[in-house]
């Protein structure tokens, strides 16, 4: 039987997100990484992307990482990771180092392709915020395969690989719609986002045939291959199953700021009967049929902040917590908050193959800064010293 994944993100290191560690877009009016390069000096882009990515992972996190009980990294990585697409910088050596410690330390290491060229989710953490044109690109569509290829080719066989993952929340109508996409994450060039749509699941069925048919020749027996639930966890119960594909894995990402853009009241009553009734039957019927991790969760919630985040929204709209008529929690109320909460999830996620916290750490500062009250839960580093999240949970 395969060890249950007590996994960690690795985000914001090869994939920059500018709310995980702003300084690394200092002096730019970028949003994405898309942007970044085309606003500030081609010297000075280099130079910061080398720094950040030598500085943000090394052989210690690695260390840290194995102390806290973690079994295994996801590592988002970008469509230019070998390097040939400028104006970016290609991170393929940074992926060989973390491939050469996770096999030092006992922690595998499952390669989530982050972001396509032209978007799939119009996300930040997409690559270019807003836009949602990629699956409209065939050519970017088959040049995403051979992304997809040539990691298989390279690590296919290697010790610390646990699977890969084909791609990270292309998104679907449904979720569109919740999150009002195009004014959560408004275009900086106004016709790339109005001619921007959400996936099908039609096209990502597709996808990720065309997508499996090019990776498993490449890998070793048992290695697995990810596919991502689009956000609609229940629309794949006759894709893909266990029974036709043995290595196959469905991937969910379950946040609960998520639940409360539905509609879950801010309480923690509201948020456990939300995991105890809703999300945890859907997983048990997901998990009949697949073998489901998930490969995105954290403890942050807008109760434990004493504010309304707005489903995580406030601090990238320029919302302070003060704003929000912050209610200062101490921290045994915070962490009463979140070890129930780290208890109840980690009660639904036992259900699969196991999980990936997002994520490691984060580059900002809650303590001076009364912008991110609160937001420390995303920091799995910061989670496991308070006691908010154990391994054994």
């Amino acid at each position: 039987m395969s060890k249950f994944i007590q996994g960690a993100n690795l985000g914001n290191w090869l994939v920059l997100e500018k709310w995980m560690s702003p300084q690394t877009f200092a002096n730019s009016d970028a949003d994405d990484e898309f942007y970044l390069p085309r606003t500030i000096e081609r010297s000075d882009y280099e130079a910061r992307i080398r720094q950040h990515r030598a500085e943000y992972i090394s052989e210690r996190d690695f260390v840290l990482l194995r102390g806290m009980g973690i079994n295994s990294v996801r590592i988002p990585v970008p469509y230019f990771i070998f390097g040939d697409r400028e104006p970016f910088v290609g991170c393929i050596q940074e992926l060989d180092n973390a491939f050469a410690w996770g096999k030092h330390y006992g922690i595998s290491i499952l390669i989530d392709l982050h972001t396509a060229p032209m978007g799939q989710n119009g996300f930040d953490n997409g690559g270019i915020q807003g836009v949602c044109q990629w699956s409209k690109h065939a050519d970017e569509v088959k040049f995403v395969l051979t992304v997809l290829e040539r990691l298989a080719q390279r690590y296919g066989h290697h010790d610390a690989l646990y699977g890969i993952e084909i791609l990270n929340e292309p998104i679907t109508q449904g979720m569109w719609d919740r999150l009002n996409l195009p004014v959560r994450y408004p275009a900086r060039d106004p016709e790339l986002g109005a001619i921007s749509a959400p996936n099908t699941l039609e096209f990502l069925r597709d996808f990720y045939l065309r997508a499996y048919a090019c990776i498993k020749p490449h890998l070793a027996d048992g290695k697995k291959i990810v596919f991502h639930d689009g956000f609609e966890l229940l629309a794949w119960q006759d894709f893909m199953t266990r029974e036709q594909y043995p290595d196959v894995v469905l991937d969910t990402h379950q946040y609960l700021m998520v639940a409360e853009v539905g509609g879950v009241a801010q309480q923690l009553n509201s948020y456990l009967d939300y995991l105890e009734h809703q999300l945890k039957p859907q997983y048990q019927e997901a998990c009949a049929k697949h073998d489901v991790i998930c490969g995105e969760w954290c403890l942050f919630n807008s109760l434990a902040c004493g504010y309304d985040t707005h489903g995580g929204q406030s601090i990238l709209n320029g919302i302070s917590a003060a704003d929000q008529g912050l209610k200062v929690m101490s921290l045994e109320e915070r962490t009463a908050i979140y070890q129930a909460l780290s208890k109840a999830q980690m009660s639904i996620w036992r259900l699969g193959i196991g999980h990936y916290y997002w994520n490691y750490k984060i580059l900002f500062d809650t303590v001076t800064s009364t912008n991110w009250v609160g937001w420390d839960s995303w920091d799995l580093g910061r989670a496991y010293a308070f006691n908010w999240f154990r391994t054994d949970f």
